[in-house]
């Protein structure tokens, strides 16, 4: 999708609410686990496909907002809202999830083609953005679970990496299918106006 120099500022917009709207819908998938407070939710796959299709500044707004309406009370974390979203065992991942879909557009946009090489690096990056969440999710929620790090490594990561595979995976085969389709809905000519990526 090619967004033409005269293109206003609000097609932008249009894409932050948009993915914002993503996020929130797949957030709503949450499965709970029983033995551990973190559920199993979509929300790390809206994360790389915001920031695969609208780059990372785009991206990072797009959570951010809804992060912002969360922390105000709004019921848009897979039901929850409130500062206690950000506080409470799974704070540590929330935190982390604007800067993941920043660096899965700042990233993916650097990675030309949908051949094997291309789905390969791609592969990689998403893999790393998404490592980035236990980066913070892991040391908070042993602080807030009370646990040590190895406890809450196998209580809050362990179980969720077989489905973290599957979430790159498809975000992967998303993002190459779109790109062969030349629907990808660069902003360059809005980037001009709003630099963030």
């Amino acid at each position: 999708m090619n967004v033409n120099s005269s293109t206003p500022p609000i097609r932008a917009i249009a894409y932050i609410a948009l993915f914002a709207a993503v996020f929130v819908v797949l957030s709503w998938v949450s499965v709970p686990l029983g033995f551990t407070p973190v559920p199993v939710t979509l929300q790390t796959l809206a994360l790389l496909l915001a920031g695969s299709m609208i780059g990372g500044g785009y991206a990072f707004l797009s959570i951010a907002l809804v992060l912002a309406l969360t922390a105000l009370g709004l019921p848009l974390l897979h039901g929850s809202g409130g500062i206690s979203v950000f506080v409470g065992p799974t704070g540590g991942f929330v935190w982390m999830f604007p800067v993941t879909a920043f660096v899965v557009g700042k990233l993916v946009h650097r990675i030309k083609g949908s051949g094997p090489v291309s789905i390969l690096l791609l592969t990689a990056v998403m893999a790393f953005a998404d490592a980035l969440l236990y980066l913070t999710g892991i040391p908070w929620f042993a602080h807030a679970a009370g646990t040590s790090l190895a406890e809450a490594f196998s209580l809050a990561c362990v179980p969720f990496i077989p489905g973290d595979l599957i979430k790159i995976g498809a975000a992967v085969t998303v993002t190459v299918t779109v790109r062969k389709l030349n629907l990808m809905p660069r902003l360059s000519a809005l980037d001009q106006v709003v630099p963030l990526d």
